[in-house]
C-alpha cells in the first residue's frame, strides 16, 4: 500500500488506521505499507524499513517494540530516538539526544 491515507483529514485517516489494524488482526497477513509519516509508521508497523534518498536504498530497519494494542495517541510512540529522520541531519540519533547543536555538524 502506497500512501494510502495521504490525502485524508486527521480523523479519517485515524478511522482508517484502525480499521487497517483491525484487518491485520483478523487476518494475519503481510502488510507493506509505505508512508512519509513517522507516527503513522510506528503506529501500525512491527518493522520500519528506512529508506534513502535517490537510489531508494534501505537506511536502516527498526523492529517497533510496543505492546498492542495501540492508540495513535499513546505517548510511547515517540519515533525520534528510534528511527533516522533525514531532515535532522547525518546522524538523527545525536541530534534527538541533543548532542548536535547544528545541522552542518
Amino acid at each position: 500500500m502506497d500512501e494510502p491515507f495521504g490525502a485524508l483529514d486527521a480523523q479519517t485517516r485515524e478511522l482508517m488506521q484502525e480499521e487497517l489494524t483491525r484487518l491485520w488482526e483478523r487476518t494475519g497477513k503481510t502488510i507493506v505499507f509505505v508512508t512519509h509519516d513517522i507516527e503513522e509508521a510506528v503506529y501500525l508497523g512491527d518493522r520500519v524499513v528506512v529508506l534513502s534518498a535517490r537510489p531508494g536504498r534501505i537506511r536502516e530497519e527498526v523492529k517497533i517494540d510496543l505492546p498492542r494494542p495501540r492508540g495513535a495517541g499513546d505517548q510511547e510512540i515517540d519515533p525520534v530516538p528510534r528511527v533516522p529522520q533525514p531532515h535532522l541531519g547525518p546522524d538523527p540519533q545525536r541530534v534527538a539526544r541533543g548532542e548536535v547543536i547544528s545541522l552542518s555538524d
